[in-house]
């Protein structure tokens, strides 16, 4: 009774202090039942990525996901003191469109870990200096030390996206960070460092919707810039580079992983399990940490047909 008690006391702060209360009641166009008999395979998932349906016709509700955050905040606790105890190295990248809530989510997970042993890398546009450096040389002095887990808000992957999008880079310069990456993080890998790669995906209605939010919340109109503005007068060309970037970077080393947040509070969760379940860490509560939903997150590896090529609707 006292723990449930102090649950929900917990749950009052949190919702208190919450950005989130206007979020849980907005619609979700995109929805497509889930038929109650059915098998979930590689064929559905591709189905349900392929054409950018969401398999849950509401959003999380706000005290359920309050809850479920909770307890997997510590699980990843646990988790980390392992990390710290062993001498591991952790680094997460979370990479998406704009908006998709890569911040937000790091954001949960960092919530409750201790500071001195994580940390949260958002690197600004590089400076003239850094403009002169190798590529992936302002990102080497960042990478996790013994007993940390980094993780990276963006990353060297800003030249496969935004980068290559608004022209900041050459074809010559795109061309050789595509060829470079794989070899980049299969040393990195192959050093200890224990590499997770999510994409935050959203559709574009969806992301229109956090824009408008951003611009009449002036809590978060400091989200807001010009290349976030221009994200949606560019939508195709930024999903054909996220179709070549899968192709070209999705490795057996470092694959990646993406996540649907249209329901940013239930990708959020998903994402959590996912990683907590990466790791076989000490007094893991299995029943807390069940296999993540595969409709929320998938594999890259799944959505690649026998050419290698990517095919997803967003």
């Amino acid at each position: 009774m006292m723990a449930e008690n102090i649950r929900q006391e917990i749950w009052l702060d949190y919702v208190a202090d919450s950005l989130e209360e206007t979020e849980a009641a907005e619609p979700l166009d995109n929805y497509r039942a889930v038929k109650a008999d059915a098998i979930i395979d590689d064929k559905m998932i591709r189905e349900y990525f392929s054409g950018n349906f969401y398999p849950y016709a509401e959003r999380i509700n706000l005290k359920e996901y309050y809850q479920q955050k909770l307890w997997l905040q510590v699980e990843l606790v646990k988790l980390h003191n392992w990390v710290q105890e062993n001498g591991l190295r952790v680094m997460i990248i979370f990479e998406g469109r704009d908006a998709a809530g890569k911040g937000s989510t790091i954001k949960r997970f960092m919530e409750h870990l201790n500071p001195r042993w994580a940390r949260v890398v958002a690197l600004e546009k590089p400076t003239e200096e850094e403009r002169g450096q190798w590529y992936f040389q302002r990102y080497v002095k960042e990478l996790p030390s013994r007993g940390e887990i980094v993780f990276f808000d963006r990353s060297w992957y800003n030249r496969a996206g935004v980068e290559r999008v608004m022209g900041f880079c050459s074809e010559t310069e795109y061309q050789d960070f595509l060829q470079q990456v794989p070899v980049f993080e299969q040393l990195l890998v192959s050093s200890g460092i224990h590499l997770v790669k999510f994409y935050m995906s959203v559709s574009r209605n969806e992301q229109a919707r956090r824009f408008h939010e951003r611009e009449t919340n002036p809590l978060k109109q400091w989200k807001l810039s010009p290349v976030d503005l221009a994200a949606q007068l560019r939508w195709d060309e930024y999903t054909v580079a996220k179709k070549r970037l899968f192709e070209a970077t999705n490795t057996e080393a470092a694959p990646w992983n993406i996540v649907k947040s249209e329901d940013k509070m239930r990708g959020r969760l998903e994402t959590m399990r996912f990683t907590l379940n990466h790791f076989d860490y000490p007094e893991k509560d299995q029943q807390l940490v069940p296999g993540h939903d595969p409709l929320i997150i998938s594999p890259v590896s799944v959505l690649l047909d026998r050419r290698g090529k990517f095919h997803m609707e967003e």
